[in-house]
């Protein structure tokens, strides 16, 4: 396993890391797995062993349960893992039972530490991005966290770029204040919206990419294709309403793509999903998840494949994003003033326009 330090930051985490979403299964999130203690138990160890010591997971998770799954997984080892976990959804019925305020951080974060079993996280995150708080005071709350010592980093999710840069830069300007280090965003072959701005934005600004989801929530798990429907027993076939899909031609065109890819490999199209997507510019570390040890095993073992660049545009160009403005007029009118962080894609957009012939 590949260890990287998690935006300007030094920390560092494998390229790989544990996603919880599976432990538990309860409280509306019975389509997304059952894994209960025991089985946790040997996940743990199975990540541990490859060299996967990071676990994510988020106060949402089975509202809770999923941290009291993680906690008792980790049980006896803290200092050997690395743990994650996010607040920001509305879990309650009271109007400060979710959001970026300093009353629900800091209740949200006593909450999980109790769940979990530890007396910090190395890292938590602000699981969305709340509009009606004041920037600062979510700054503020975070920054007590970490120099009280509940957290040692903290991090975005599912931001915006511009919330994503005024989040940074009112940190980064503001005596005293600590700015995040990472931002953690939907990702996948098929679903590539982050492209235009968070992936870009993340590499200039400091902040890690870290990708949730990649196999877009159980849509390439290599059970759904043209003439295949998901099955009861997965997350798709289970109910669940995520994500949305904006051309289903598109993503059959990916499914096809990663199908011929796996062949060549003798591979599954998860594991070649999550090689491609941890190959990607300006991607850190990305968080796999197994309902199973046995699909655990064979996630973990994506890391190791290899595909040639051939294979890599076959997937890359199946669903590549059509060149929005302002980037099919950089493209066009000044392809050369891109940031590094940029090129890739604006290289995408030329083809695409036929500007590079």
């Amino acid at each position: 396993m590949d260890y990287i330090n998690l935006g300007n930051s030094g920390l560092r985490v494998p390229k790989y890391i544990l996603g919880t979403i599976p432990f538990s299964g309860t409280n509306g999130f019975e389509a997304t797995g059952n894994v209960q203690e025991d089985e946790a138990r040997r996940m743990v160890d199975m990540s541990l062993e490859a060299g996967m010591n990071m676990f994510d997971t988020a106060n949402l998770y089975s509202k809770g349960d999923a941290e009291r799954v993680l906690g008792a997984a980790i049980k006896g080892r803290r200092d050997d893992v690395l743990l994650t976990s996010k607040t920001g959804f509305q879990l309650g019925d009271g109007p400060n039972d979710g959001g970026a305020s300093r009353i629900n951080i800091e209740k949200s974060i006593d909450q999980s530490l109790k769940r979990l079993g530890t007396d910090y996280l190395d890292l938590y995150f602000v699981h969305l991005w709340d509009g009606r708080t004041p920037v600062e005071e979510t700054i503020e709350a975070m920054t007590n966290l970490v120099k009280s010592g509940k957290i040692r980093y903290w991090g975005v999710s599912n931001y915006s770029g511009w919330a994503l840069a005024r989040t940074f830069s009112v940190a980064e300007q503001q005596p005293g204040y600590i700015p995040p280090i990472t931002q953690q965003i939907y990702y996948t072959p098929e679903a590539r919206e982050a492209e235009y701005e968070l992936l870009p934005a993340g590499k200039e600004l400091g902040i890690g990419n870290m990708i949730w989801s990649p196999l877009g929530e159980g849509l390439l798990n290599g059970k759904i294709g043209r003439n295949k429907t998901a099955p009861e027993n997965t997350r798709q076939g289970g109910g669940w309403p995520e994500p949305w899909v904006q051309d289903e031609e598109r993503l059959y065109k990916v499914i096809d793509a990663l199908e011929e890819v796996a062949s060549n490999h003798n591979a599954s199209v998860p594991q070649i999903t999550y090689t491609w997507t941890k190959d990607r510019p300006n991607v850190g570390p990305i968080v796999i998840a197994a309902r199973n040890e046995q699909q655990l095993k064979e996630n973990i073992d994506s890391f190791d494949i290899q595909l040639t660049q051939d294979e890599h545009n076959l997937i890359e160009s199946a669903a590549r994003p059509a060149p929005l403005y302002p980037n099919w007029h950089r493209a066009m009118s000044s392809f050369e003033k891109g940031s590094p962080a940029e090129m890739p894609y604006l290289e995408g957009y030329k083809q695409s326009m036929g500007l590079d012939e």
